[in-house]
């Protein structure tokens, strides 16, 4: 997981090909089952510091709708000066399409995000 979110942040400035970043929580895919639950706050600073790099760089965050993204990640990523989202569904099927979304919606409007000019559009922190 360290050197996961270690990597993004050489990503970030090693590339400027991309505007958004999917998946910063990709690794957790492959947790192991028995180290028990998936504790995001045991790597803020790695999380802090690849969330960090990607707002310095102008970039924006997904929010994937079926994989659940800690509120921890969320809150992070405004306090490490990230101004905006994007939401994403990974879906594999039509029917998996927006799965969850007014989770995630509600997610992040509880940590200050609001719509751009329609709600599937980019969400910005007020004062942007």
């Amino acid at each position: 997981m360290r050197d996961y979110l270690v990597e993004i942040a050489c990503l970030v400035a090693g590339s400027d090909v991309f505007s958004v970043l999917a998946h910063v929580d990709y690794a957790v895919r492959y947790w192991p089952e028995q180290a028990g639950p998936f504790r995001p706050h045991l790597f803020e600073g790695e999380f802090r510091h690849a969330l960090r790099a990607l707002a310095g760089g102008g970039r924006v965050l997904e929010v994937n709708t079926g994989g659940r993204l800690h509120p921890e990640i969320v809150r992070w990523w405004g306090e490490e000066g990230g101004k905006a989202v994007t939401f994403g569904s990974d879906a594999h099927s039509p029917r998996a399409l927006a799965r969850d979304f007014a989770q995630a919606v509600a997610m992040v409007e509880a940590h200050g995000l609001r719509p751009g000019r329609h709600p599937y559009d980019t969400w910005f922190r007020p004062g942007r």
